[in-house]
């Protein structure tokens, strides 16, 4: 190719010049009509959507508003300068009623204002769980709640021996065959199922459903049928895909009242006989039991500690409850709330308690004062049998479904100032009448990041309480994934998903199918369900 002319190439600066004035003064036209090529933009980094929640059109709700303060010179009134001195009075008692008037709306208003912030004691239907709920959605969330209330789904626990070998190979090869289904698992659905940050979790049974609750930091239910068919809406900008888009359908429900973070719900748990109702604890001091059936929230309990957990035994006449004053109190559901006795087990705070599902005497609390405590309760009496001081306060401890296995998390800074989780395994069938634990030392410690800070929901591993496969938990790590463990202390999976960014730190099972998990961001704002990606 020849050179170009010193005429050429002065031709090609004018038009770069003349094109770059012209995109100046925003006549891209004009250059277009000159046969000026235009110089292409670069293509833009575009960051991916987070999920989109299905909008729907709120009906308007009326709002009653408390009358208003007015100032005294917007009130003041012209008087006739020739009014007699009978006017007067009559304008002047006339103004005086007003006034008591007015200041009687406002007292009343005042007090409806302070009566709506106390919380509620008395019984809720789920018009008013669900108050911003419209009745499509309120027909919808019966229909997903009877569906699971159709056949009794009691509690199963699995026999004390179970998993239990005498050769090291046979572990392995349980190991394995859990890895073999559980690295299958992937994100498949995901949504906003709570306003608030999540701090507890349960899986509903029903083996037909992924039916997930969530309970919040403002004392909000959040109901998930994770895999139900999706309502096709399209948002502002036209079609959201499918990476973008919220699964399942969703339901909030404020059952704890006032919804403010002296509400939270610390704990959630299934009735043990039939999987029916949901007993809900929140930091207020109280437990409510919410009927699938009846669709009624009832309180059960209140106490004037906060309350951190509970649990229930296999026959579901009692429940034992924790609380922030160190104390462990028994309650009898079959008898009036009056009646139920606390017990002083610690200086501290108890994080979690947990019964064993073979042997529902042993006890095992966890406390802020570093001190992990198993003991047997009969006839109204406890003895420590076995105490284990970690390095700083332990966040929670439970049995496995053979009520054999423990494990338990905590701030320790023992390893490379990192927390930790430690498991022990033990046969409490033969320590029942002996007057304490021969040893009560863990086999083995596993380093795991638990500082969540202020911001993040506390940590907690949580056994998968299917007890017909090999004993494994669950757990958050702050790395973003979740990492799922054996009772022996392998490693089974890693779950991890480049659209999750933020720490995944609730966590929980079915008790029936194996290849699941559900958890909830440490935001509050998405929860995820787990499982192969064949059932998406």
């Amino acid at each position: 190719m020849s050179e170009l002319t010193a005429y050429e190439l002065e031709r090609e600066a004018n038009i770069v010049r003349n094109r770059a004035l012209l995109e100046e003064l925003d006549l891209k036209d004009a250059v277009t009509q000159l046969g000026i090529p235009l110089k292409p933009k670069p293509a833009t980094r575009t960051r991916a959507k987070p999920i989109q929640p299905a909008k729907t059109v709120k009906r308007a709700r009326e709002v009653v508003e408390a009358p208003r303060r007015q100032s005294a010179r917007l009130k003041k009134e012209v008087v006739d300068p020739n009014e007699t001195a009978a006017q007067k009075k009559q304008r002047e008692e006339e103004q005086k009623k007003r006034r008591q008037i007015e200041e009687q709306e406002r007292l009343e208003a005042e007090e409806k204002a302070r009566l709506a912030k106390r919380p509620r004691h008395q019984e809720l239907d789920l018009t008013t769980l669900g108050e911003k709920l419209e009745e499509p959605e309120l027909s919808s969330l019966r229909s997903s709640l009877q569906a699971v209330t159709n056949v009794p789904l009691p509690k199963r626990t699995a026999d004390a021996d179970a998993f239990v070998f005498d050769e090291d190979r046979k572990d392995e090869d349980e190991v394995k065959e859990l890895r073999e289904k559980l690295q299958k698992l992937r994100v498949v659905s995901r949504a906003k199922v709570t306003v608030d940050r999540v701090y507890s979790a349960a899986y509903h049974p029903d083996a037909t459903k992924d039916l997930v609750f969530f309970g919040d930091k403002h004392g909000q239910i959040g109901i998930w049928d994770a895999r139900a068919p999706v309502d096709e809406v399209e948002d502002e900008d036209g079609d959201i895909s499918a990476d973008h888009r919220e699964g399942g359908k969703h339901w909030r429900l404020q059952c704890h009242w006032p919804a403010s973070s002296t509400s939270s719900i610390s704990s959630l748990k299934f009735d043990p006989v039939d999987a029916h109702s949901l007993f809900t604890t929140s930091y207020d001091g109280t437990i409510r039991r919410f009927s699938f059936v009846s669709g009624i929230s009832q309180e059960i309990f209140s106490s004037e500690y906060l309350i951190t957990s509970i649990d229930l035994p296999v026959g579901g006449h009692e429940m034992w409850i924790s609380d922030d004053s160190g104390g462990l109190t028994h309650l009898d559901l079959r008898e009036p709330k009056d009646k139920a006795c606390w017990y002083g087990l610690s200086t501290a705070k108890i994080g979690t308690v947990s019964i064993n599902p073979t042997s529902p005497h042993f006890l095992l609390t966890a406390s802020n004062s570093r001190e992990l405590k198993l003991g047997p309760f009969k006839e109204g009496k406890g003895v420590v049998r076995g105490i284990f001081q970690h390095g700083k306060s332990v966040s929670s401890a439970y049995w496995d479904p053979r009520g054999r296995s423990i494990v338990s998390t905590s701030y320790d800074d023992v390893i490379r100032q990192t927390d930790g989780f430690t498991v022990w395994d033990l046969d409490v069938a033969k320590y029942s009448s002996s007057p304490a634990f021969p040893s009560f030392t863990p086999f083995r410690g596993m380093k795991h990041n638990c500082q969540t800070g202020k911001w993040v929901t506390i940590l907690r591993a949580v056994w998968n309480p299917n007890p017909d496969v090999f004993p494994h938990f669950t757990i958050g790590n702050m790395n973003h994934t979740v990492d799922i463990y054996s009772c022996k202390g392998h490693l089974i999976a890693r779950l991890k998903d480049s659209r999750i960014t933020a720490t995944q730190a609730v966590t929980c099972s079915p008790p029936s199918v194996v290849e699941r998990c559900a958890t909830g961001n440490a935001s509050g704002l998405v929860c995820v369900l787990w499982a192969p990606p064949d059932v998406e």
